[in-house]
C-alpha cells in the first residue's frame, strides 16, 4: 500500500510538471511570427536584474510623398499601421499591372479593416509619374484611395529609400540599381521595421502574406509584457497543486471504498 501510495504520489508531480514543460517547449513556436530583417547595431537590455544581447532592429525612417490626390503624406502619417509597399511606374508594359492586380486583391483581403493596413505603391519615375498620372492609374483599379496611395517625389530620396532603407536591392539580388524594377511586395510592421518580402506573381506567397499581417499584429511592446508571460514561472507551483488534489481525492475515494468494504463484510 505504501508503495502504491509513493509511487501515485510521483506520478501526481511528475505528470503535471511534464505536462507543462512539453507544452511550454511545443507551443512556443505555435504562432510563427515573421522574421525581422536588417539589424542597426547590438545591444544590451535587461531581464531580471541580468545583461543579455539585444537586437536593434532597422527602423525605416520617414519619408515625404505626393498621393494620387495631390496630398502631401508621409510615413509619419501611418502611426500604428501596417505597411505594404511596391515599386512601380505607370507606363510600365511588364510587371507593374501585374503587380497592381495583386496589390488589389490584398487591399480587398483588408476592407472591412481599413484602420489596419496601409498600401503604397511608389514610382520610380517620378519625373513622368504625375499626380493626374498616378490618379487615372489608381481610377483604372477601382481602389480605395485612402488606404492605398499611388506616390511620387524627388528620385533621389525614393532610390535612397528603397535601397538603404527597405533594402530592396538585398531582397532582389537581380534588381537594377539604376532603374528599381521588381516583382516583390514588402511588408513593414507598425514600427516600419520590414518584416518580409513576397513575389506579386507567386499566389503562395500572397497568401503568406495575407496571414502574416494579422500574426504582426499578435506582437506586443517590448515594453509592454504580457500579463500571462509573467504568470509562467508560478504554473509548476499551480500543477503540482492540480496534481497533489488529484492524489487527496484517488487516496479519500480508495479509504471511502475500503471502508464500504468493511461495512459490507
Amino acid at each position: 500500500m505504501k508503495k502504491n501510495t509513493t509511487l501515485a504520489l510521483m506520478l501526481a508531480i511528475l505528470l503535471p510538471l511534464t505536462g507543462y514543460w512539453l507544452v511550454k517547449y511545443y507551443s512556443k513556436d505555435a504562432v510563427h511570427m515573421p522574421n525581422h530583417y536588417f539589424y542597426d547595431s547590438v545591444g544590451e537590455k535587461s531581464v531580471r536584474g541580468k545583461k543579455v544581447p539585444d537586437t536593434n532592429w532597422h527602423q525605416v525612417k520617414n519619408i515625404s510623398f505626393t498621393n494620387q490626390l495631390g496630398k502631401k503624406v508621409c510615413l509619419d502619417d501611418l502611426k500604428g499601421k501596417i505597411i505594404v509597399l511596391d515599386f512601380f511606374f505607370t507606363h510600365c508594359p511588364t510587371i507593374c499591372p501585374g503587380m497592381a492586380r495583386a496589390m488589389k486583391k490584398l487591399q480587398k483581403s483588408f476592407e472591412q479593416n481599413p484602420e489596419i493596413v496601409q498600401f503604397i505603391s511608389i514610382s520610380v519615375d517620378p519625373e513622368h509619374d504625375s499626380v493626374p498620372q498616378l490618379r487615372k492609374f489608381a481610377d483604372k483599379l477601382n481602389i480605395n484611395h485612402d488606404t492605398w496611395w499611388f506616390v511620387t517625389g524627388d528620385k533621389k530620396e525614393i532610390y535612397d529609400f528603397a535601397f538603404n532603407e527597405i533594402k530592396a536591392s538585398i531582397a532582389d539580388t537581380n534588381i537594377d540599381t539604376a532603374f528599381i524594377h521588381t516583382e516583390n511586395i514588402f511588408l513593414l510592421d507598425s514600427n516600419r521595421v520590414v518584416r518580409g518580402w513576397y513575389n506579386g506573381f507567386d499566389t503562395v506567397k500572397q497568401a503568406r502574406l495575407v496571414m502574416d499581417i494579422p500574426t504582426i499584429m499578435l506582437e506586443r511592446d517590448k515594453k509592454s509584457p504580457s500579463i500571462l508571460r509573467e504568470f509562467i514561472p508560478y504554473l509548476p507551483v499551480i500543477f503540482i497543486g492540480i496534481g497533489l488534489t488529484i492524489l487527496a481525492m484517488n487516496l479519500l475515494n480508495r479509504n471511502k471504498s475500503k471502508q464500504n468494504a468493511d461495512t459490507n463484510i
